[in-house]
């Protein structure tokens, strides 16, 4: 008796469910398996973003503080001719040197920039977007840094600004940072590529 139930099988065992049909939480572990790879990712793309954002800010940094004290009340330096130099000057506007009355304004709209990438982050899963962001929130971090503790006086701080082409505005790496993370972000958004990875067509 005891062999025929092991053959056949009993209610009580896996073999009596029978071939084909699923347990009732099967459905709820397949998605927690198809979930399981999504949270990895987004962590590795916040990751990337807060990367590439940290080196962003640090290359601006350092070469703000080289420009301070080597170049500062300094002629300025050739690097191709006249056609681009290096001649440090201090900026209370915004980015090239645009809106000088308006300091606290653009220091305002550096931390609501910041904020709002902070929050992007928590949904981001698509690399080109974290290194677009990163580079936004790099840059801005770098200026938002001289409006906080450069002179005349918190939130009111002038940029550092050293890279002068000529018939071009003077700018600075975290001017540079930014409008190269606001181009790949107007190129992502004609393609279609969502900060969360999906793809939509208009």
């Amino acid at each position: 008796m005891a062999e025929a139930e092991r053959i056949i099988g009993t209610p009580d065992t896996p073999d009596a469910a029978g071939e084909g049909q699923e347990r009732p939480d099967a459905e709820p572990e397949r998605e927690q398996q198809e979930q399981a790879p999504e949270r990895p990712r987004g962590k590795r793309r916040v990751a990337v973003l807060f990367a590439v954002a940290l080196f962003a800010y640090l290359l601006d940094l350092g070469s703000k503080m080289l420009v301070v004290a080597k170049l500062e009340h300094h002629e300025p330096i050739e690097i191709i001719g006249d056609w681009l130099r290096f001649a440090a000057i201090r900026n209370a506007g915004a980015a090239f040197g645009f809106g000088e009355a308006f300091t606290i304004i653009f220091t305002v709209i550096a931390a609501a920039v910041i904020v709002v990438i902070a929050r992007l982050a928590r949904k981001l899963h698509s690399l080109p977007w974290a290194i677009a962001l990163g580079l936004l929130l790099g840059g801005a971090l770098g200026n938002l840094t001289d409006r906080i503790f450069r002179a005349p006086g918190v939130f009111e701080g002038a940029v550092v600004d050293f890279i002068a082409p000529k018939h071009f505005a003077v700018f600075n790496l975290a001017d540079s940072a930014i409008v190269c993370g606001g181009i790949l972000i107007v190129i992502l958004s004609f393609r279609g590529l969502d900060p969360d990875g999906t793809v939509h067509k208009d």
